[in-house]
């Protein structure tokens, strides 16, 4: 599924570009993992650097982390290249609407680019409800 996000600052000019967000499965449920792909640009060659993400469930800031980009990506990366993340979601995560923020930086802490998108988490896993009823 690919999701509509934003700049962070639609005014910046961001050394690295998104193009797509991909994630699957969508929508996303509690207890299985999902993956955001990340497809982008960039005319530097990064050789290093993080992901620091930050989710918010409606107006709750509910999960932060900082990620090595080459555990993401492959570096040095330069031209296209796509940013791939898996996250294994506790069982118990409620569902509903949550924005996602994530910061690209450099090795010198700089910001690369900073996005924001929505993604919805599932009331129930419809294969597990399939599963139980036959």
């Amino acid at each position: 599924w690919n999701c509509f996000f934003g700049f962070a600052d639609k005014r910046a000019n961001y050394d690295v570009k998104v193009s797509e967000i991909d994630i699957t499965p969508y929508p996303v449920h509690g207890g299985k993992t999902t993956t955001f792909s990340i497809k982008a640009k960039t005319g530097k060659n990064l050789t290093g650097g993080k992901l620091v993400i930050d989710v918010n469930y409606l107006f709750f800031h509910v999960h932060h982390e900082a990620i090595d980009l080459c555990n993401e990506t492959s570096c040095p990366a330069s031209g296209d290249f796509v940013i791939s993340h898996s996250q294994a979601l506790p069982g118990f995560t409620p569902p509903g609407s949550y924005t996602l923020t994530m910061k690209m930086m450099d090795e010198k802490n700089e910001q690369l680019s900073c996005i924001s998108f929505s993604f919805s988490i599932g009331f129930f896993d419809e294969s597990q409800a399939l599963a139980a009823s036959s």
